[in-house]
């Protein structure tokens, strides 16, 4: 099986046309935190997307949000995002 940070990165890519993603497993900073103890992780993303031009930020997080689907309840328990458009 694929670890997550590859999985996160291959969903978000198919879905949003880009390989301009950065991704950082912070889940080693979490330990012990309630979301920690069922083994989902702490992740911070860095994405660029012309899919963004023109959307909102909340707007941007639901896209990211929906294209991860089942991952935010098995894998993900924190996701940190900065999402920016093609020209930002």
């Amino acid at each position: 099986m694929k670890d997550r940070v590859t999985r996160i990165r291959e969903t978000l890519a198919d879905a949003l046309g880009t390989d301009d993603i950065e991704i950082r497993d912070d889940s080693h900073r979490h330990v012990g935190h309630e979301g920690a103890k069922t083994g989902l992780g702490h992740f911070t993303l860095t994405i660029r997307s012309p899919q963004f031009n023109g959307v909102n930020p909340i707007d941007r997080h639901r896209m990211i949000y929906d294209a991860l689907g089942s991952m935010m309840q098995t894998d993900i328990h924190a996701l940190s995002i900065r999402a920016y458009g093609s020209a930002e």
